[in-house]
């Protein structure tokens, strides 16, 4: 998606889109994704990350007065089991698994964000790679995307985040830009944990088993451009 200042910003399905961190868009750019229809922005951090750098685009609150901001995290950073799981963050889909194990309050809570959002959603966490990463995988496996899409939109992330680490005048404190022939095995090898996650979670089999209800679903699937028919509860 371009929308001026946004980093990593892909399209999922129907009326949802991901991207990095919010803070990177500039006021153009929130124009512009409220012209796309967005509404609702969900943020994947946790509190102690959500900050303005120094390099980050001044923007108006009239800018931002049309969305609704809904933070949603995907995990408990002071868990002993995910540090010690994900260090030094979640940063390889090998590691959705034992999120979503760890987690699956936070997770359901995410989708329920979704079901209840008013109109475009755009679903962020920093750099727009594996939290918003993990639930995007989920939310392709919802709208039936087949495995090919859904390896690819994670594939695409991880070159989104890689390019801008080329360029960022901001060195990242863990990463690196990575040149194809260290990054083209990552992607595959990724790629395949990612679908290996995915396909072995079911996604609605799962998110009725943390009480997301099937109106919400169908809310969700409605978002993703897909009908779920006539539903109760």
């Amino acid at each position: 998606m371009e929308w001026d200042g946004a980093v990593n910003a892909w399209h999922v399905a129907g009326d949802v889109y991901r991207m990095g961190r919010r803070e990177w868009l500039t006021e153009a750019g929130w124009r512009q994704a409220h012209r796309h229809g967005i509404r609702t922005v969900i943020d994947l951090r946790n509190e102690t990350e959500i900050r303005r750098r120094e390099t980050d685009p001044p923007v108006a609150a009239a800018a931002l007065a049309g969305f609704d901001v809904v933070l949603a995290p995907t995990e408990d950073p002071d868990n002993a089991e995910f540090r010690a799981l994900c260090v030094p963050y979640l940063n390889d889909p090998a590691s959705y698994a034992d999120n979503a194990r760890l987690f699956p309050d936070l997770l359901a809570g995410v989708f329920k964000a979704v079901a209840a959002a008013d109109g475009g959603v755009v679903i962020h966490c920093s750099a727009g790679r594996d939290r918003s990463g993990m639930i995007a995988a989920m939310l392709q496996d919802l709208a039936g995307h087949s495995d090919e899409a859904i390896v690819r939109g994670y594939q695409r992330s991880m070159r989104g985040i890689n390019e801008h680490h080329r360029r960022a005048v901001v060195p990242h404190p863990h990463e690196r830009f990575l040149p194809d022939d260290v990054l083209l095995p990552l992607l595959e090898s990724r790629g395949e944990s990612l679908l290996q996650f995915v396909r072995s979670l079911n996604t609605a089999d799962y998110l009725g088993r943390q009480g997301v209800t099937s109106r919400e679903l169908a809310a969700i699937l409605a978002k993703l451009g897909r009908s779920a028919g006539p539903q109760v509860g």
